[in-house]
């Protein structure tokens, strides 16, 4: 009977999570198209291969190279040669680097009002 109750408990979380995750895309639509936007014209400034930008997008979506090259129907090894080829292109050094690339002029910079933790 508890390990029902955890259960319905658990699902109607998902659920609560995927509404609010589906209300955030519709309020946000024009500003993620607009990030997707730029990292294409990004991507194209590198002059990465459609190969390397897929896969850079997955990175960014934070996907391991293994469900990369799993998604992508090729081996982990090609998914770490275009990873590279990426890095290599960009200047960038790895995976984090990558991220905050494109993430960090979205982020309000630090205020002395804001607590630290």
């Amino acid at each position: 009977m508890l390990l029902w109750r955890q259960l319905h408990r658990t699902t109607a979380d998902l659920a609560s999570a995927r509404v609010e995750t589906e209300q955030w895309r519709r309020e946000n639509s024009e500003l993620i198209q607009g990030l997707g936007v730029a990292i294409n014209k990004q991507f194209n400034t590198w002059q990465l291969t459609k190969a390397e930008a897929q896969v850079g997008l997955f990175l960014l979506k934070g996907l391991s190279h293994k469900e990369i090259a799993q998604i992508r129907q090729t081996s982990e090894r090609t998914i770490r040669e275009q990873s590279r080829a990426l890095y290599r292109k960009s200047g960038l050094s790895g995976r984090s680097e990558l991220s905050a690339y494109f993430l960090e002029d979205l982020l309000l910079p630090w205020s002395d009002g804001v607590e630290q933790e």
